[in-house]
């Protein structure tokens, strides 16, 4: 008899399914309007396919941008509410004033107002209904950690911290030899024997072996094992669960067997990828240039006002293949900060000015770094550029550190738009879990994704 899971909606089933039914949504209560109310702004029809098509398309980006499809924000209404109310205005006000392809504004200025109204409620009930239904319990994914050599505690908070519908309701230990840490009160432990009773009975969506290679699971359990996987229950491995949902490479965990579990993205020699990806540096870079002497006599103020001495510093700092440049950036801190040796930035840094706060936090102190990215010393994105002394230290305690140096380091990457800041070894060893994660699967989408959450970590004021 087959033993499968009940329902549950993966990460990327549930991404798609907002984006779908947010556009659904959105073009029923238009339609509605439309139906039941003096409203011909915007018509669906035929005829008017590049109207649906444009808005969607808006609707998309700025969804991103403004963090509608992250999960974890998803799951709570009141920021749901927040990331809509944005989403929907810039949405409606560039698809306003977007000439052309988008229908005439109307004489009467309150269909406006109802082209806003539907988009927001639309969206909001969809919305309402994702977090009562499938972020509701009964669809959360039960899962049951098997194996020999884990902390249970550290797969709770890295697995269910990434996916708020991912749970972790036990476990089964196989050697009482090593420790499981600390055990959260929700979280039961299992006996070996008759493992399929234990799936049955507790509701089990998924196991996952969490073993140490060398030594493997028992062979009474690894029969079991066996059992379900030949049932059609999903069986997998820890790490393989991890670098998913995390979106994160495990590199604490790999060991010697490198290349088992880090096959290098095939766009590193694709070379459509990366002349695409040249041409896209020179162009942000000339638009990054060109922005930044608009916007160049107003720092010169704010950096009298509150941030005074020299305007720029460069600091050396490690790039593709290990070589070393110059980084060009404005300065934030006082001109000594540093003059008792190199020292990791901190939050809320006392060496941080006034006006340096304040170029931290919008990441106007970066823009400098397009003359970088000009001369092909970066790109626009890629692993953070770091200082050679650093460099040295997080090597000899984290492996494959240097790893990250295979590809140009960037002005923004996964590892900026993903994590927190860096003022760490255990902040460093996150990060470079991002950029491997990058660095494997790095393709055209995914720095679009990149360019959008930086362009929301801005807009949100996140820069440190």
């Amino acid at each position: 008899m087959a033993l499968l899971p009940d329902i549950h909606f993966e990460i990327s089933e549930r991404k798609i399914l907002l984006r779908i039914l947010d556009t659904v949504f959105v073009l029923v209560c238009l339609q509605l309007v439309g139906n039941f109310f003096d409203f011909d702004y915007f018509k669906i029809s035929q005829e008017n396919w590049l109207w649906i098509i444009l808005l969607t398309l808006y609707l998309n980006i700025f969804g991103t941008v403004f963090e509608l499809y992250n999960l974890k924000q998803a799951s709570k209404f009141q920021t749901t509410l927040k990331n809509t109310l944005l989403t929907v205005s810039v949405t409606a006000l560039f698809y306003l004033l977007t000439p052309f392809y988008t229908p005439e504004l109307p004489e009467n200025r309150l269909q406006i107002i109802y082209f806003f109204l539907a988009m927001a409620f639309g969206i909001l009930v969809w919305r309402w209904l994702y977090i009562t239904l499938i972020s509701s319990p009964r669809f959360y994914k039960r899962v049951l950690v098997v194996g020999d050599s884990f902390d249970i505690k550290k797969i709770i908070n890295n697995l269910e911290g990434a996916d708020p519908n991912y749970k972790i309701v036990g476990y089964i230990h196989t050697d009482s030899s090593n420790e499981v840490g600390d055990i959260p009160e929700t979280v039961e432990e299992y006996p070996i024997e008759n493992l399929t009773f234990t799936v049955s009975r507790n509701g089990i969506s998924e196991i996952v072996v969490a073993s140490d290679y060398s030594d493997g699971v028992s062979k009474p359990l690894y029969l079991q094992l066996i059992n379900l996987l030949e049932s059609g229950f999903p069986i997998r491995e820890y790490m393989q669960v991890y670098e998913e949902i995390t979106q994160r490479i495990p590199v604490q965990h790999v060991d010697k067997d490198f290349y088992r579990y880090f096959p290098f993205s095939r766009s590193n020699q694709n070379k459509f990828y990366q002349l695409f990806h040249r041409l896209f540096d020179i162009i942000m870079a000339l638009i990054g240039i060109a922005f930044f002497l608009v916007i160049f006599p107003f720092i010169l103020i704010g950096n009298l006002i509150g941030n005074r001495g020299p305007i720029f510093y460069t600091q050396k700092r490690i790039g593709r293949n290990g070589f070393a440049f110059k980084i060009i950036k404005l300065r934030t801190m006082v001109t000594d900060a540093e003059k008792n040796g190199a020292m990791w930035a901190q939050k809320n840094d006392s060496r941080i000015t006034r006006f340096g706060k304040f170029l931290r936090r919008s990441r106007l102190d970066e823009i400098p770094q397009f003359f970088n990215v000009l001369f092909g010393e970066m790109s626009v994105i890629g692993p953070r550029p770091e200082r050679p002394v650093f460099v040295r230290e997080l090597s000899e305690q984290i492996p494959f550190y240097e790893t990250r140096h295979v590809v140009k380091p960037g002005l923004t990457g996964w590892a900026q738009v993903m994590g927190s800041y860096g003022s760490s070894t255990d902040d460093a060893l996150e990060k470079l879990q991002f950029d491997l994660y990058y660095i494997k699967r790095r393709n055209l989408f995914m720095d679009l994704s990149i360019v959008l959450k930086t362009i929301s970590t801005v807009v949100f004021y996140r820069g440190q």
